[in-house]
């Protein structure tokens, strides 16, 4: 749990960098980094629903 936690973190940052890249600075580019980082965070959070429910049963 605590490395898909740590994952999730760090695939959080990703995105808000480059989500503030794209809103400010208008980098496509970054846009593009985003978008793909929001997918794995959705992948993300869809397991730690998995983990977190396994954990609450034990």
């Amino acid at each position: 749990m605590k490395n898909l936690l740590d994952n999730l973190n760090q695939l959080i940052a990703e995105f808000s960098k480059d989500a503030a890249a794209q809103a400010e600075n208008g980098n496509k580019a970054a846009g593009t980094r985003a978008r793909k980082a929001s997918l794995g965070i959705e992948k993300l959070l869809k397991e730690f629903r998995k983990v977190s429910i396994e954990e609450s049963k034990k």
